[in-house]
């Protein structure tokens, strides 16, 4: 059996295409699900209704596969957990069609093929710009990551008990902060003459 599944992102848009391509690909109008849900959200109870009316054998039709998930990821892993049910997914507009219901195919398997492979590039992309907007803020001096929770005034203490001489041993007994939190806090120490040569003034003009 077919099952239809139609989402919108808000109350305010129209499912009336999604559900009219559906109806035009053979699908029955009582078994098309609905939500007006956006993709971000978990709570879809049409798409659970759909997902737990399916059965060995159904697939389940969309217009398009970012219908079923928020991420190429999450659209694959849920093809593959329906597999795994028995339960095929085939989509009607996507550029790259989508049957997994129809292993036979060897075109519908390697589109899904080329769905992990985008899952795989979306996942990296991802990351690297998570990691590159770390790195832009730690060269601005933006802390990254949770926010403090250790007292600034504890840390500014800890910082001139350091530059007195005082081992990390005892910065931990004097302020109480934990060996690890003052790793993480206390700011780099000033740079210190790199060479044996006493520092002199360069004069003006000097050539580099």
């Amino acid at each position: 059996m077919d099952l239809g599944y139609a989402r919108v992102s808000t109350a305010k848009q129209d499912l009336d295409r999604q559900v009219e391509a559906l109806v035009a690909a053979g699908v029955a109008r009582d078994k098309i699900f609905l939500d007006k849900k956006s993709g971000a959200t978990t709570d879809r109870p049409g798409l659970r209704a759909a997902l737990d009316y399916a059965r060995d054998g159904d697939v389940i039709v969309v217009h398009t596969l970012d219908r079923l998930g928020r991420t190429v990821r999450d659209t694959l892993n849920l093809i593959h957990d329906l597999t795994d049910r028995g339960v095929g997914v085939r989509n009607l507009a996507d550029p790259i069609k989508v049957d997994s219901g129809n292993p036979s195919d060897p075109m519908a398997q390697l589109a899904v093929v080329l769905l992990a492979l985008f899952a795989q590039m979306e996942r990296t992309y991802t990351v690297e710009r998570a990691a590159h907007a770390r790195s832009v803020a730690t060269a601005k001096g933006r802390r990254v990551g949770r926010p403090s929770v250790v007292d600034a005034d504890k840390i500014a203490y800890a910082a001139h008990l350091r530059e007195a001489g005082h081992s990390i041993a005892d910065i931990v007994a004097k302020t109480g902060i934990a060996r690890t939190s003052l790793y993480r806090h206390l700011p780099p120490r000033a740079a210190g003459q790199l060479t044996a040569a006493p520092t002199t003034e360069r004069p003006t003009g000097a050539a580099t």
